[in-house]
């Protein structure tokens, strides 16, 4: 199984990053921060306003380093990669694939299967260790049937407008209970409707920003197996939207993003001073609250899961890698349909 390499986020304004020798090392005015030998490192990402010597990006391309620069609240803007040694043969046979409407609608339903099952497994999950702290437990339950009647309606559709449909409609009803989810400090942290572009309180400014980290971290797993993330299946392609990226991370969002925010709101971890409103009339957050944010997300990644198609136990960071694996043998043909990620 591929190691789990780190991704090295870079929030601090006016950072400087550089070589030395192997190395790479992040300064702030002058003085070196932190310093990391260039081959334990998968990625950098880096948010606002961070500088780059050309040096670091000739390392970078050297060692199959992706840099990948977002707006200080979570916008991407570019990436910087060395050149694609991916399989042509397998992006060939992708590309051909997003034009057949019978693939995509069987790709659809798989990955939408996947996002219902593991939408519904949080909330059974809330369900039965909160319980007490809930107050409308019957309303989770509706939602949780209602989660099970779609996946039931999912092999049925006749074609992917159907599909997508049904997705906004489980989405909608899976976000009218997430406040319910929400036990701690409720003042501050609340979700009345999901809202993005740009988010409207503190809750889906932290769905909204783990997200990103979440399409960065699929996107490159698919580039790593030879794919290419912009071409999807269940997504419209868009120019600079890696719909394939989306397509993947479906099946990650509630449990690993959703469980995410919960965690972190319901354990005291973020000061409710580090949101503001910004002049766009969105809510963002201040450089403390991103930064743990970023280190609980890492911590995340290296606790270990089941994963039931490979039996055995991984990393939670390596789950993006081996569904990237599953859905490449998928579109080669080595199996018959694309087996989304189950989280039980």
């Amino acid at each position: 199984m591929k190691k789990l390499f780190n991704n090295l986020y870079i929030t601090t304004q006016e950072s400087y990053i550089s070589k030395e020798r192997e190395n790479l090392v992040v300064s702030l005015h002058g003085k070196e921060i932190f310093r990391a030998p260039i081959h334990l490192i998968n990625s950098v990402v880096c948010f606002g306003n961070v500088l780059c010597s050309p040096f670091f990006f000739g390392l970078c391309a050297e060692n199959n380093v992706q840099v990948s620069f977002f707006t200080q609240y979570g916008k991407f803007i570019a990436k910087v990669q060395s050149p694609v040694s991916g399989n042509v043969l397998l992006r060939k046979q992708q590309y051909k694939y997003s034009d057949d409407e019978k693939f995509c609608l069987d790709t659809a339903k798989s990955i939408l299967i996947g996002k219902l099952n593991n939408s519904k497994t949080v909330i059974n999950r809330a369900l039965r260790d909160h319980s007490d702290k809930m107050k409308d437990c019957e309303k989770l339950k509706q939602v949780s049937e209602s989660l099970s009647r779609s996946m039931s309606k999912v092999l049925s559709a006749e074609n992917i407008d159907i599909l997508r449909g049904m997705e906004g409609d489980a989405a909608n009803s899976y976000f009218s209970v997430f406040d319910e989810l929400i036990l701690n400090n409720k003042e501050n942290f609340f979700m009345k409707e999901r809202t993005r572009r740009p988010p409207q309180d503190n809750v889906n400014c932290l769905l909204s920003f783990i997200y990103t980290l979440l399409a960065h971290d699929v996107a490159s797993a698919l580039e790593g197996v030879g794919l290419d993330p912009q071409v999807g299946f269940f997504h419209k392609d868009r120019p600079g939207r890696p719909s394939l990226a989306l397509d993947l991370m479906e099946e990650f969002r509630s449990v690993i993003a959703d469980r995410l925010v919960l965690t972190l709101i319901n354990l005291s971890q973020l000061d409710e001073k580090g949101f503001q409103q910004s002049s766009s009339g969105g809510v963002i957050m201040n450089d403390e609250n991103r930064k743990i944010v970023l280190d609980e997300y890492r911590k995340r990644k290296e606790e270990e899961v089941f994963h039931p198609f490979f039996k055995e136990n991984i990393h939670i960071g390596l789950l993006f890698h081996a569904q990237a694996l599953l859905f490449a043998r998928y579109v080669r043909g080595d199996i018959d349909a694309y087996p989304p990620f189950i989280w039980k």
